[in-house]
């Protein structure tokens, strides 16, 4: 997995995880940590991008939603970017996607501009 640091232009310290591969109960839980370090430790703004994760099972998922909770504790923030079309199935059927913040892009994103609403 690796793991990047942003500073935005007002001086926020952004942590960017990209996994790769399969996100289900055999790496969720190595995930789960991930997310609480940098929560903890590095910053409480977080972007997960899941173009490299070509599957998500509930573990997964139920990572993911650890980690928006997490971030929302400590009045972080944590966005989803670049979901594999494989996975997005997955945030779609479980109605998901209306619970996280999605972005198309990283760029996006890091930015914080919504989908739909970036030019």
């Amino acid at each position: 997995m690796e793991q990047t640091t942003h500073t935005t232009q007002d001086g926020k310290t952004i942590i960017l995880l990209t996994p790769t591969g399969r996100l289900d109960i055999t790496t969720a839980w190595q995930f789960r940590l991930k997310l609480q370090e940098c929560i903890s430790r590095l910053s409480p703004h977080v972007v997960v991008n899941l173009g490299h994760v070509n599957f998500i099972d509930s573990s997964g998922l139920t990572s993911l939603v650890a980690g928006m909770r997490d971030a929302d504790k400590v009045k972080g923030s944590f966005r989803i970017c670049n979901v594999h079309p494989e996975a997005k199935l997955v945030f779609e059927v479980t109605m998901m996607d209306s619970v996280f913040e999605i972005f198309d892009t990283e760029a996006e994103a890091l930015e914080g501009v919504p989908r739909g609403i970036a030019s």
